[in-house]
């Protein structure tokens, strides 16, 4: 029996915008901890240029999506934003999904010629023996109120060097001509950047101008440790609603570098740059390099109500060929 045939004889389609209602429908209220980003980015993804969306229907009823963007000057499909109706799960309709959107590619951009993926901390073996591992992040999880966010800004502020005077540089925000050309530098590509790949929340992109595009439309916040041959390179989101509460707030900071004192000063840097437009009860990732995780873990240790979301654990970028 396939995939489709256990499932109950799927369609497929590409999504549309009166289908939002129905894609809601099937992501669970605690899926990713309460942080499911669908009601932000299902209209923005319809509209982007270079991706599809695809969802899988019985009977008029929508029971899964995903999608793939094509980055690489078109020759990698970045697949993301995969969901299944909680009461089909375990019934092939992931797999059918995938298979159909691969398909499709296949047959209609066959310039493509890898899937690229991230996952979370231990994807099941079947996951990892398809794909290989292209890079991996640590992920230091943090909620706190936005008023204790503030006085968490303040406590760093006190035991980083350059807010000490001791004659250390800050960090520097970048225009996004600067950092564009920054992040293609041959110093960030083969010094910084995990696996050679620019990782901006679960999207993993080559450090190549046909990327830039797809950065530009994320609205970055670019903030590095000094501008010239930096040891820490960091970008942010902007804040996003989910639904973990009524007035909950989601960002990412990613953080390419290895040097601890350069991490812990554009992290400050880029809560600092964040505050204003913070409210609500906030929740919010910082990707860094493993071995860094614990230091920056141990500065974060503070006494103003910002507490550890989760413990550690590891995103993984995967790919294999189409």
């Amino acid at each position: 029996m396939s995939a489709a045939e256990e499932a109950g004889g799927l369609v497929f389609r590409l999504a549309e915008q009166q289908d939002f209602q129905q894609v809601l429908n099937i992501c669970s209220s605690d899926a990713f901890e309460g942080l499911d980003y669908m009601a932000a980015t299902f209209h923005r993804w319809l509209q982007e240029p270079e991706r599809l969306v695809f969802i899988a229907l019985i009977e008029d009823r929508v029971v899964g999506l995903e999608s793939a963007l094509l980055v690489d000057g078109g020759h990698t499909a970045v697949f993301q934003g995969l969901r299944v109706a909680p009461d089909l799960r375990g019934r092939g309709v992931a797999g059918a999904l995938q298979t159909h959107l691969t398909d499709h590619i296949r047959q209609h951009y066959p310039q493509v010629s890898a899937v690229r993926l991230s996952r979370g901390d231990r994807p099941p073996k079947q996951t990892l023996d398809q794909y290989r591992l292209v890079a991996k992040e640590a992920i230091l999880s943090q909620c706190c109120e936005a008023a204790d966010l503030a006085l968490f800004v303040a406590e760093l502020r006190s035991r980083l060097p350059w807010r000490s005077g001791s004659g250390s540089s800050p960090p520097v925000t970048l225009s996004q001509r600067r950092a564009e050309a920054l992040i293609l530098s041959d110093h960030v590509v083969s010094n910084l950047l995990p696996g050679g790949t620019i990782i901006n929340d679960w999207e993993p992109l080559r450090p190549l101008e046909a990327n830039l595009e797809v950065l530009r439309r994320r609205g970055l916040t670019w903030i590095v440790d000094r501008e010239s041959e930096p040891a820490a390179v960091s970008l942010s989101t902007a804040p996003y609603a989910v639904p973990y509460r009524h007035d909950a707030l989601h960002f990412n900071i990613n953080i390419f570098g290895r040097r601890l004192a350069s991490v812990c000063s554009v992290f400050l840097a880029q809560l600092e740059a964040l505050l204003p437009r913070l409210r609500g009860y906030l929740i919010f990732y910082t990707y860094v390099d493993p071995a860094v995780w614990a230091g920056l873990r141990q500065l974060c240790h503070n006494s103003s109500n910002v507490s550890l979301f989760k413990d550690y654990w590891e995103e993984l970028v995967l790919e294999k060929d189409l």
